[in-house]
């Protein structure tokens, strides 16, 4: 006797006795087959009819076919928790309800540092200074020489004239060194602060400026190529162009004083001697002059702050644009000066010369 399982399927040989639950899957079984099946029953499959082979099993009255899942069963569905009463307030929470703003971080561009205007004229009238006394100590030594042509000095005053030229030209060494760094420092931050107006940075890195401007031989092209760059840069070169080239022109010749006068400084006769003190001599005023030009150069730049525009535009009145004939004027583009009020008929009469030239002959 055969009976099939409900659930899993499996066909359970029960011999004589029914049974109700399945052995494997504890499912239902079926009523036992009244006839039993081909697979199970003994005989051969050869005397069926021919017209029997297509024909389905049909099944007992009050069975169906079902469908099942394959595998194994499908786990139990989980059962949510109960989410319990609703949570009440004695008050109106107010954790939602606060307004908390970051506060605000200002983006303001850093300014660049500044030289002061102080520090650098102080140390430019200290080498001033040292290359007049320089100068006198060298002129004195000159005059020492000839007066040595004829008489014998004596040899204290020979030892101090000696020395205090030694001492003034170490004085004057480590002056135009400091000099020519406060300078070097000076053309940076302007540069810095001249391209930071224009919102720009500095096409020049700061190593390459300081190169430029403390190197010898190299100092003498390169900076005043930056100083050029920098008037460009604050729109001031159409009024510092001969400053600049007059100052470039006293500082090569300058250099070239310089060097003739130390290339002639190893000779050891009495006139050697003196020709080099007159080359030396000369030498110190040309340093001078350059650096009296050099001073007003840097006038020339802090005359007026680089923050102040060189130009602003101002409104023309009404009366100035019906005599011209125009019945609106647009701004135009003035000189901004410092000058004293003028007087009502100044500023009534009109222009005849203008500004930055000078009259007719």
């Amino acid at each position: 006797m055969i009976q099939v399982c409900s659930r899993c399927a499996t066909r359970w040989n029960v011999r004589d006795r029914q049974r109700v639950w399945c052995p494997r899957c504890q499912g239902s079984l079926l009523a036992p087959l009244a006839e039993p099946e081909p697979q199970w029953s003994g005989t051969s499959s050869t005397g069926a009819q021919p017209g029997a082979a297509g024909t389905a099993t049909r099944l007992p009255s009050g069975y169906r076919w079902i469908a099942v899942r394959p595998g194994a069963a499908p786990p139990p569905r989980r059962i949510r928790r109960p989410l319990g009463p609703t949570p009440r307030y004695a008050v109106i929470p107010r954790w939602g309800l606060q307004d908390r703003f970051d506060p605000v971080t200002s983006t303001q561009p850093v300014e660049p540092p500044r030289t002061s205007t102080r520090m650098v004229e102080a140390t430019v009238l200290l080498t001033m200074i040292a290359l007049a006394f320089a100068v006198v100590v060298h002129i004195a030594n000159y005059a020492l020489l000839l007066y040595n042509r004829s008489t014998l000095l004596n040899p204290i005053v020979a030892g101090l004239a000696t020395w205090a030229g030694v001492a003034a030209s170490v004085l004057v060494f480590f002056a135009l060194i400091a000099t020519t760094v406060v300078l070097a420092n000076w053309l940076i931050a302007r540069r810095a602060v001249a391209y930071a107006r224009h919102e720009m940075l500095d096409p020049r890195p700061a190593w390459q400026l300081w190169l430029g401007c403390l190197l010898p031989l190299v100092n003498l092209f390169w900076a005043p190529v930056f100083v050029i760059e920098l008037a460009r840069a604050e729109a001031r070169l159409t009024w510092l162009r001969t400053p600049i080239v007059v100052w470039w022109c006293a500082w090569c010749a300058s250099f070239l004083v310089s060097t003739f006068a130390f290339a002639t400084s190893f000779t050891r006769d009495a006139q050697g001697i003196a020709n080099n003190t007159v080359a030396i001599s000369i030498a110190y005023l040309t340093a001078l002059a350059a650096l009296l030009l050099t001073m007003k150069m840097y006038r020339g730049f802090e005359h007026q702050a680089v923050d102040r525009p060189v130009k602003r535009w101002v409104m023309v009145g009404a009366e100035v644009a019906e005599g011209t004939g125009r019945d609106e004027m647009p701004q135009s583009n003035a000189e901004e000066q410092d000058s004293e009020p003028k007087d009502a008929e100044t500023e009534s009469a009109p222009r005849v010369e203008s500004d930055r030239e000078e009259p007719a002959a």
